[in-house]
């Protein structure tokens, strides 16, 4: 087998939607013949945790290298752990902010660029460049966020012949919360010469979505590959909950929050005795301080039950038992090429989704071409509530509430064939 050199952050026992991506390409790369190296921190300061992953690394056919991990938030959260935490989320509130959560944001975005693991990038850099030469590897894989990993490969294209792919499972630049970062001119300015410089220098990039490619290619040519995230097949899905379970699995942010799908509930709650007695709405995961405020003055927490971090089995099986999903993202232009993680694992649990983002959503496209639900704007609530409707009318009349799709293209075997195509031709 060919040996590959992957550098990720995000590793079991690390939580969240970040690890699964290069969990899932490590356990079926070995299928096409590469071997995969991975180098991860030894001490890192994960904001989620979920101890189930640990026993998805594979045990064999795989090399786990590590060195240690110098990060700031440790430091900062002697000021404010709750806030050093939501940062590290990305959930910035968008009211108003208190001092520690000004400074510590100023901080976040001035000091530390292009984020706050940036002081791995030299010694990573120095430990790295024997063990390449050790073993003679010749492709590396960078995947970010952090985005600072990318340096690691940067610097590491600049003294060593090797193919390098940078993988970028969000933008950079024009990611939602990067304007909220309280940038000066001069950082502002060099996180754009920095993802100019990786973009450029990078054999690969790969990206998740065809709208982040095309920003990309507007800030730098580039050879680009779209890989999305994806799925592993469910063999026997879990029955519904009795009740009709509208079900979001993950972060709620502050701009995820769809005021008029509250609006819409509410509505259905007051006119429809029959939904009222029968609706739950299931939040899984970090719900911030202002989408629990909306979901209050909707009058909705009687209905709403709060999980938290929940593990990915018991996402899975929430996922499973609920009747509609919800994928929510911010009404921006910055977000049209997110396409998040969790849409996908929704497909293996084929219950319709119901999709609420901004006006040119890459989501509506993977959508309607999938036939997994219906994807709407931050305008549509009549359609909205037509779509609750409909499928609550096939909850009361006892209807399967699977739903079919053409989704085999995204499973995590399918994908990864199409990543080890990239790989292999890097050696060509």
């Amino acid at each position: 087998m060919k040996k590959v050199l992957i550098i990720t952050y995000y590793w079991p026992p690390a939580g969240g939607p970040g690890v699964q991506r290069w969990l899932k390409f490590v356990k079926y790369l070995p299928e096409f013949q590469i071997h995969p190296v991975v180098y991860i921190p030894e001490n890192p300061t994960y904001p989620i945790l979920d101890e189930t992953f640990i026993k998805e690394v594979p045990t064999k056919d795989i090399t786990m290298i590590s060195q240690p991990i110098r990060e700031p938030y440790r430091l900062a959260s002697f000021f404010s752990n709750k806030k050093t935490r939501s940062i590290s989320k990305g959930m910035i509130s968008q009211k108003k902010q208190s001092l520690p959560e000004k400074f510590l944001l100023w901080v976040r975005g001035n000091i530390f660029i292009p984020d706050a693991r940036v002081l791995w990038v030299k010694p990573s850099v120095h430990f790295l460049k024997d063990y390449i030469e050790k073993e003679g590897i010749d492709t590396i894989i960078t995947t970010g966020p952090p985005h600072s990993l990318h340096l690691i490969g940067l610097r590491l294209k600049s003294l060593m012949e090797l193919r390098w792919i940078a993988d970028f499972r969000d933008p950079w630049t024009n990611i939602g919360y990067h304007d909220k970062l309280r940038l000066g001119g001069r950082a502002a300015a060099r996180h754009e010469r920095l993802e100019k410089e990786v973009l450029t220098k990078a054999d690969k990039v790969i990206t998740t979505s065809n709208t982040t490619a095309r920003e990309f290619n507007e800030i730098a040519p580039a050879d680009i590959t779209v890989i999305t995230n994806g799925f592993e097949p469910l063999n026997n899905l879990k029955k519904p909950a009795l009740k009709f379970q509208i079900g979001h699995i993950g972060s709620l942010l502050t701009g995820r929050d769809p005021q008029l799908l509250w609006n819409a509930l509410s509505l259905l709650i007051s006119e429809d005795p029959e939904f009222a007695n029968a609706f739950n709405l299931v939040l899984a995961g970090a719900v911030s301080d202002d989408v629990r405020s909306s979901i209050g003055k909707a009058g909705l927490e009687g209905y709403t039950t709060y999980m938290g971090y929940v593990s990915h089995e018991k996402a899975l099986e929430l996922q499973q038992t609920s009747r509609v999903l919800l994928l929510l993202e911010i009404d921006s232009p910055q977000t049209k090429g997110i396409i998040p993680g969790k849409v996908f694992e929704y497909m293996s649990a084929r219950r319709p989704v119901l999709a609420i983002g901004p006006d040119g959503w890459e989501v509506k496209q993977l959508i309607q071409e999938s036939g997994i639900g219906a994807c709407f704007t931050y305008t549509d609530e009549a359609s909205i509530l037509k779509f609750i409707k409909t499928n609550f009318e096939r909850y009361k009349s006892g209807l399967n509430a699977e739903i079919s799709g053409d989704i085999e293209g995204y499973t995590r075997r399918s994908l990864t064939s199409k990543l080890a195509e990239l790989i292999k031709g890097s050696w060509e």
